[in-house]
Protein backbone atom coordinates (compact mmCIF):
# COMPACT_ATOMS: atom_id res chain seq x y z
CA UNK A 1 0.00 0.00 0.00
CA UNK A 2 1.27 3.38 -0.94
CA UNK A 3 2.53 5.27 2.41
CA UNK A 4 0.52 8.16 1.97
CA UNK A 5 -2.69 6.53 0.86
CA UNK A 6 -2.20 4.49 3.94
CA UNK A 7 -1.66 7.94 6.19
CA UNK A 8 -5.13 9.08 4.94
CA UNK A 9 -6.95 6.19 5.65
CA UNK A 10 -5.38 5.83 8.95
CA UNK A 11 -6.21 9.09 9.72
CA UNK A 12 -10.26 8.79 8.79
CA UNK A 13 -10.93 7.26 12.21
CA UNK A 14 -12.85 9.98 13.99
CA UNK A 15 -15.93 9.85 13.44
CA UNK A 16 -18.40 7.97 16.02
CA UNK A 17 -21.15 7.42 13.52
CA UNK A 18 -18.90 5.88 11.12
CA UNK A 19 -17.42 3.68 13.03
CA UNK A 20 -20.58 2.68 14.91
CA UNK A 21 -22.13 1.13 11.51
CA UNK A 22 -18.66 -0.04 10.28
CA UNK A 23 -19.22 -2.31 13.70
CA UNK A 24 -22.79 -3.03 13.73
CA UNK A 25 -22.63 -4.96 9.84
CA UNK A 26 -20.11 -7.52 11.63
CA UNK A 27 -22.33 -10.50 13.82
CA UNK A 28 -24.43 -9.31 16.38
CA UNK A 29 -24.05 -12.97 17.96
CA UNK A 30 -20.70 -12.20 19.06
CA UNK A 31 -19.55 -10.34 22.16
CA UNK A 32 -17.62 -7.00 20.70
CA UNK A 33 -14.27 -6.72 22.01
CA UNK A 34 -11.91 -3.86 21.66
CA UNK A 35 -7.66 -4.14 21.64
CA UNK A 36 -5.65 -1.98 22.59
CA UNK A 37 -1.79 -2.15 21.66
CA UNK A 38 1.26 -0.39 19.64
CA UNK A 39 4.33 -2.18 19.17
CA UNK A 40 5.19 -5.03 17.49
CA UNK A 41 4.89 -7.39 20.08
CA UNK A 42 1.08 -6.51 20.81
CA UNK A 43 0.57 -7.29 16.65
CA UNK A 44 1.30 -10.82 17.41
CA UNK A 45 -1.47 -10.58 20.36
CA UNK A 46 -3.72 -8.88 17.89
CA UNK A 47 -2.97 -11.67 15.60
CA UNK A 48 -3.86 -14.20 17.75
CA UNK A 49 -7.45 -12.33 18.34
CA UNK A 50 -7.77 -11.97 14.46
CA UNK A 51 -7.55 -15.86 14.41
CA UNK A 52 -9.59 -16.77 17.23
CA UNK A 53 -12.35 -14.76 16.46
CA UNK A 54 -12.75 -16.43 13.11
CA UNK A 55 -13.32 -20.08 14.72
CA UNK A 56 -16.52 -21.33 13.62
CA UNK A 57 -17.22 -21.74 17.81
CA UNK A 58 -15.92 -17.72 18.63
CA UNK A 59 -17.42 -15.54 20.59
CA UNK A 60 -16.40 -12.51 20.31
CA UNK A 61 -15.11 -10.12 17.46
CA UNK A 62 -12.50 -7.64 17.19
CA UNK A 63 -14.80 -4.59 17.21
CA UNK A 64 -12.32 -1.41 17.06
CA UNK A 65 -8.42 -1.46 17.55
CA UNK A 66 -6.68 1.63 20.34
CA UNK A 67 -3.11 2.54 19.38
CA UNK A 68 -0.58 5.12 19.66
CA UNK A 69 -0.70 8.06 16.93
CA UNK A 70 1.57 8.06 13.79
CA UNK A 71 4.73 9.09 14.64
CA UNK A 72 8.04 9.94 12.89
CA UNK A 73 10.36 6.54 12.19
CA UNK A 74 13.55 5.91 10.31
CA UNK A 75 15.79 8.58 12.37
CA UNK A 76 12.43 10.69 12.08
CA UNK A 77 12.41 11.25 8.10
CA UNK A 78 8.53 9.79 7.76
CA UNK A 79 5.72 9.95 10.12
CA UNK A 80 4.52 6.20 10.50
CA UNK A 81 1.39 4.15 11.99
CA UNK A 82 2.63 2.42 15.24
CA UNK A 83 3.23 -1.40 13.90
CA UNK A 84 -0.02 -2.55 15.38
CA UNK A 85 -2.04 -0.19 12.98
CA UNK A 86 0.42 -1.09 10.11
CA UNK A 87 -0.29 -4.85 10.51
CA UNK A 88 -4.23 -3.92 11.22
CA UNK A 89 -4.23 -2.13 8.08
CA UNK A 90 -2.30 -5.12 6.21
CA UNK A 91 -5.21 -7.19 7.06
CA UNK A 92 -7.66 -5.10 5.66
CA UNK A 93 -8.97 -3.89 9.30
CA UNK A 94 -11.31 -1.13 8.47
CA UNK A 95 -9.05 1.99 8.97
CA UNK A 96 -12.06 3.80 10.80
CA UNK A 97 -12.03 1.53 13.78
CA UNK A 98 -8.22 2.13 14.14
CA UNK A 99 -8.37 4.64 16.90
CA UNK A 100 -5.66 6.74 18.18
CA UNK A 101 -6.06 8.99 20.62
CA UNK A 102 -3.40 10.81 21.64
CA UNK A 103 -4.55 10.03 25.56
CA UNK A 104 -7.28 7.76 26.47
CA UNK A 105 -9.22 10.02 28.30
CA UNK A 106 -10.40 12.37 25.67
CA UNK A 107 -13.97 12.92 25.25
CA UNK A 108 -14.41 12.27 21.61
CA UNK A 109 -12.54 9.10 22.04
CA UNK A 110 -14.39 8.32 25.00
CA UNK A 111 -17.53 8.82 23.05
CA UNK A 112 -16.94 6.76 20.12
CA UNK A 113 -15.54 4.02 22.36
CA UNK A 114 -19.41 3.68 24.49
CA UNK A 115 -21.20 3.63 20.78
CA UNK A 116 -19.37 0.90 19.86
CA UNK A 117 -20.34 -0.76 23.24
CA UNK A 118 -17.30 -3.05 23.93
CA UNK A 119 -18.14 -5.95 26.06
CA UNK A 120 -14.64 -6.22 27.19
CA UNK A 121 -11.33 -4.48 26.62
CA UNK A 122 -7.78 -5.69 25.82
CA UNK A 123 -4.64 -4.34 26.12
CA UNK A 124 -1.00 -5.56 25.15
CA UNK A 125 1.95 -2.75 25.57
CA UNK A 126 -0.79 0.28 24.83
CA UNK A 127 1.55 2.76 26.13
CA UNK A 128 -1.35 5.18 27.82
CA UNK A 129 -2.44 5.17 30.87
CA UNK A 130 -6.06 4.49 31.36
CA UNK A 131 -8.48 6.46 32.86
CA UNK A 132 -11.41 5.38 35.62
CA UNK A 133 -14.16 6.85 32.96
CA UNK A 134 -12.31 4.51 30.37
CA UNK A 135 -12.58 1.43 32.53
CA UNK A 136 -15.80 2.12 33.56
CA UNK A 137 -16.59 1.44 29.60
CA UNK A 138 -16.97 -2.48 29.22
CA UNK A 139 -18.88 -4.42 31.38
CA UNK A 140 -16.93 -7.42 31.86
CA UNK A 141 -13.92 -4.92 32.55
CA UNK A 142 -10.17 -4.21 30.89
CA UNK A 143 -7.78 -7.43 30.94
CA UNK A 144 -3.88 -6.70 30.22
CA UNK A 145 -1.33 -9.05 29.33
CA UNK A 146 1.65 -7.94 31.59
CA UNK A 147 5.35 -10.04 30.67
CA UNK A 148 6.12 -10.41 34.15
CA UNK A 149 4.97 -12.38 37.08
CA UNK A 150 2.93 -10.32 38.98
CA UNK A 151 3.20 -8.81 41.44
CA UNK A 152 6.90 -8.56 41.08
CA UNK A 153 8.24 -5.78 38.08
CA UNK A 154 4.80 -3.46 37.84
CA UNK A 155 5.58 -0.87 35.41
CA UNK A 156 7.23 -0.11 32.27
CA UNK A 157 10.14 -2.27 31.66
CA UNK A 158 9.49 -5.95 32.97
CA UNK A 159 11.15 -7.66 31.19
CA UNK A 160 14.46 -5.12 30.86
CA UNK A 161 14.33 -4.51 34.76
CA UNK A 162 14.16 -8.72 35.06
CA UNK A 163 17.51 -9.50 33.03
CA UNK A 164 19.17 -6.27 34.57
CA UNK A 165 18.52 -7.99 38.18
CA UNK A 166 19.74 -11.50 36.48
CA UNK A 167 16.35 -12.82 37.27
CA UNK A 168 16.44 -16.84 36.90
CA UNK A 169 12.49 -16.74 36.58
CA UNK A 170 10.41 -15.06 34.52
CA UNK A 171 6.70 -15.27 33.13
CA UNK A 172 3.62 -13.68 31.85
CA UNK A 173 0.71 -12.61 34.00
CA UNK A 174 -3.38 -12.31 32.79
CA UNK A 175 -4.38 -9.58 34.61
CA UNK A 176 -7.80 -7.20 34.95
CA UNK A 177 -6.94 -3.48 34.90
CA UNK A 178 -7.18 -1.13 37.82
CA UNK A 179 -6.27 2.26 38.38
CA UNK A 180 -3.62 1.65 40.35
CA UNK A 181 -0.50 0.34 38.59
CA UNK A 182 -0.28 -3.23 37.16
CA UNK A 183 -2.22 -3.91 40.39
CA UNK A 184 -5.74 -5.85 39.18
CA UNK A 185 -6.55 -9.44 40.15
CA UNK A 186 -4.15 -12.16 38.13
CA UNK A 187 -6.75 -14.38 36.17
CA UNK A 188 -3.65 -16.89 34.99
CA UNK A 189 -0.12 -16.63 34.62
CA UNK A 190 2.48 -19.21 32.64
CA UNK A 191 5.91 -18.92 34.32
CA UNK A 192 9.88 -19.67 32.40
CA UNK A 193 12.77 -20.27 33.35
CA UNK A 194 15.36 -18.37 31.90
CA UNK A 195 18.55 -20.14 31.99
CA UNK A 196 17.16 -23.15 30.25
CA UNK A 197 13.56 -23.29 29.19
CA UNK A 198 13.49 -19.70 27.10
CA UNK A 199 16.88 -20.59 25.63
CA UNK A 200 15.39 -24.18 24.75
CA UNK A 201 12.66 -22.34 22.94
CA UNK A 202 14.28 -19.53 21.44
CA UNK A 203 17.55 -22.31 20.73
CA UNK A 204 20.18 -19.19 21.61
CA UNK A 205 23.07 -19.71 23.31
CA UNK A 206 23.71 -18.24 27.07
CA UNK A 207 25.55 -15.39 25.64
CA UNK A 208 22.49 -14.06 23.58
CA UNK A 209 19.40 -14.35 25.30
CA UNK A 210 18.30 -10.43 25.51
CA UNK A 211 15.37 -8.34 25.95
CA UNK A 212 14.03 -8.28 22.52
CA UNK A 213 13.81 -11.85 22.20
CA UNK A 214 12.67 -12.19 25.64
CA UNK A 215 9.87 -9.78 25.50
CA UNK A 216 8.69 -11.35 21.94
CA UNK A 217 8.54 -14.58 23.52
CA UNK A 218 6.56 -13.94 26.31
CA UNK A 219 3.67 -11.92 24.50
CA UNK A 220 3.63 -14.65 22.01
CA UNK A 221 3.01 -17.05 25.30
CA UNK A 222 0.93 -14.38 26.68
CA UNK A 223 -1.39 -14.81 23.37
CA UNK A 224 -1.89 -18.14 24.14
CA UNK A 225 -3.03 -17.59 27.74
CA UNK A 226 -5.59 -15.04 26.61
CA UNK A 227 -6.98 -16.80 24.07
CA UNK A 228 -7.06 -19.99 26.42
CA UNK A 229 -9.14 -17.62 29.36
CA UNK A 230 -11.29 -15.68 27.16
CA UNK A 231 -14.06 -17.87 27.86
CA UNK A 232 -13.81 -17.48 31.17
CA UNK A 233 -13.19 -13.62 31.62
CA UNK A 234 -16.56 -13.00 28.90
CA UNK A 235 -18.77 -15.12 30.87
CA UNK A 236 -18.04 -13.78 33.98
CA UNK A 237 -16.24 -16.87 35.86
CA UNK A 238 -12.85 -15.80 35.71
CA UNK A 239 -13.44 -12.24 37.65
CA UNK A 240 -14.20 -14.68 40.54
CA UNK A 241 -11.31 -16.90 40.23
CA UNK A 242 -8.81 -13.80 39.66
CA UNK A 243 -6.48 -13.60 42.74
CA UNK A 244 -5.71 -10.30 44.22
CA UNK A 245 -2.39 -9.76 44.00
CA UNK A 246 0.09 -9.04 47.47
CA UNK A 247 1.01 -5.49 47.41
CA UNK A 248 3.39 -5.85 50.10
CA UNK A 249 5.57 -8.45 47.60
CA UNK A 250 5.42 -5.98 44.91
CA UNK A 251 8.79 -4.69 42.70
CA UNK A 252 8.60 -1.57 40.24
CA UNK A 253 10.08 -1.91 36.58
CA UNK A 254 10.50 2.30 35.62
CA UNK A 255 10.68 3.29 32.56
CA UNK A 256 14.12 2.95 31.06
CA UNK A 257 16.03 6.54 30.62
CA UNK A 258 19.23 6.79 27.69
CA UNK A 259 21.25 8.15 30.98
CA UNK A 260 21.77 4.13 32.27
CA UNK A 261 23.14 2.89 28.77
CA UNK A 262 26.65 3.52 30.22
CA UNK A 263 28.49 1.06 31.72
CA UNK A 264 30.86 1.14 34.40
CA UNK A 265 33.71 -1.54 34.46
CA UNK A 266 33.80 -1.18 38.17
CA UNK A 267 31.53 -3.04 38.65
CA UNK A 268 31.32 -7.23 38.72
CA UNK A 269 31.21 -8.18 35.03
CA UNK A 270 28.14 -10.10 35.71
CA UNK A 271 25.89 -7.04 36.63
CA UNK A 272 27.28 -5.19 33.28
CA UNK A 273 26.61 -8.78 31.14
CA UNK A 274 22.78 -8.55 32.54
CA UNK A 275 22.80 -4.87 31.65
CA UNK A 276 23.91 -5.53 28.20
CA UNK A 277 21.15 -7.59 27.37
CA UNK A 278 18.28 -5.73 29.20
CA UNK A 279 19.42 -2.59 27.27
CA UNK A 280 20.01 -4.19 23.92
CA UNK A 281 17.52 -2.97 21.04
CA UNK A 282 17.00 -0.03 22.87
CA UNK A 283 18.69 2.13 24.58
CA UNK A 284 21.44 -0.21 23.93
CA UNK A 285 24.41 0.10 26.46
CA UNK A 286 27.87 2.29 25.55
CA UNK A 287 30.92 2.32 26.79
CA UNK A 288 34.09 4.77 26.28
CA UNK A 289 38.18 3.48 25.41
CA UNK A 290 41.31 4.96 25.13
CA UNK A 291 43.27 3.83 21.67
CA UNK A 292 46.83 4.33 22.60
CA UNK A 293 49.69 4.85 20.42
CA UNK A 294 53.07 4.35 22.14
CA UNK A 295 54.75 5.75 19.18
CA UNK A 296 54.12 8.96 19.50
CA UNK A 297 51.74 9.59 22.63
CA UNK A 298 48.49 9.79 21.08
CA UNK A 299 45.82 8.83 23.11
CA UNK A 300 42.10 9.04 21.03
CA UNK A 301 38.59 9.15 23.12
CA UNK A 302 35.97 6.11 21.31
CA UNK A 303 32.80 5.46 21.85
CA UNK A 304 31.86 2.10 21.72
CA UNK A 305 28.13 0.31 21.62
CA UNK A 306 28.93 -2.78 22.98
CA UNK A 307 26.21 -5.27 21.44
CA UNK A 308 26.91 -8.68 23.01
CA UNK A 309 28.86 -10.19 25.90
CA UNK A 310 29.66 -13.18 27.88
CA UNK A 311 31.07 -13.19 31.27
CA UNK A 312 34.55 -14.36 31.00
CA UNK A 313 34.62 -18.26 32.91
CA UNK A 314 38.42 -18.00 32.82
CA UNK A 315 41.64 -16.38 34.22
CA UNK A 316 42.49 -12.91 32.94
CA UNK A 317 44.61 -12.13 30.61
CA UNK A 318 46.86 -9.25 32.34
CA UNK A 319 47.86 -6.74 30.21
CA UNK A 320 50.56 -4.28 30.74
CA UNK A 321 48.39 -2.27 32.69
CA UNK A 322 45.16 -2.44 35.19
CA UNK A 323 43.20 -0.70 32.50
CA UNK A 324 44.48 -2.80 29.53
CA UNK A 325 41.84 -4.41 27.41
CA UNK A 326 43.12 -7.47 25.67
CA UNK A 327 42.06 -9.93 22.87
CA UNK A 328 41.97 -13.32 23.48
CA UNK A 329 40.21 -15.69 20.98
CA UNK A 330 36.99 -13.97 19.32
CA UNK A 331 36.65 -11.51 22.23
CA UNK A 332 37.81 -8.01 23.66
CA UNK A 333 38.51 -8.86 27.35
CA UNK A 334 37.72 -5.78 29.43
CA UNK A 335 39.27 -6.33 33.39
CA UNK A 336 36.14 -5.59 35.99
CA UNK A 337 35.39 -4.96 39.58
CA UNK A 338 35.81 -7.95 41.90
CA UNK A 339 38.39 -9.39 39.68
CA UNK A 340 36.20 -10.31 37.26
CA UNK A 341 36.37 -9.70 33.33
CA UNK A 342 33.93 -9.36 30.76
CA UNK A 343 34.25 -10.51 27.13
CA UNK A 344 32.80 -8.70 24.73
CA UNK A 345 31.80 -10.34 21.55
CA UNK A 346 30.48 -7.69 19.22
CA UNK A 347 30.60 -3.74 18.87
CA UNK A 348 29.33 -1.00 17.25
CA UNK A 349 31.12 2.54 16.18
CA UNK A 350 28.87 5.55 16.03
CA UNK A 351 27.17 5.47 12.43
CA UNK A 352 28.96 2.08 11.17
CA UNK A 353 27.52 -1.60 11.50
CA UNK A 354 27.74 -3.74 14.20
CA UNK A 355 31.10 -5.95 13.87
CA UNK A 356 32.94 -8.78 15.98
CA UNK A 357 35.68 -8.50 18.62
CA UNK A 358 38.14 -9.49 15.70
CA UNK A 359 37.67 -7.26 12.86
CA UNK A 360 37.68 -4.31 16.17
CA UNK A 361 41.30 -5.00 17.05
CA UNK A 362 42.90 -6.10 13.78
CA UNK A 363 41.71 -2.51 12.99
CA UNK A 364 43.96 -1.43 16.19
CA UNK A 365 47.37 -1.89 14.47
CA UNK A 366 49.05 -2.64 17.45
CA UNK A 367 47.78 0.49 19.58
CA UNK A 368 46.89 -0.39 22.52
CA UNK A 369 43.05 0.05 23.84
CA UNK A 370 42.26 0.94 27.86
CA UNK A 371 39.19 1.11 29.10
CA UNK A 372 38.05 4.44 30.96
Amino acid sequence: MNSSLMLRRFFCFNSTTTAVAAASSTSSKKKPLVFLGSPQVAATVLDALFKASKAPNSLFEVAAIVTQPPAKRDRGKKLMPSPVAEFALDTAFPSDLILTPERAGEDTFLSTLRALQPELCITAAYGNILPTKFLNIPPMGTVNIHPSLLPLYRGAAPVQRALQDGAKETGVSLAFTVRALDAGPVIAYETLEVDDQIKSVLRLSCTCLQAPDLLALLFSEGSKLLIHELPSILDGSARLKAQPQDDSKATLAPKISVDESWLSFDQEASVLHNKVRAFAGWPGTRAKVAIVDDENGRRNIVELKIITTRVCDHSIVQGDEADDITYVKDSLVFPCGRSTALEVLELQLPGKKVFRAAAFWNGLRGQKLKKL
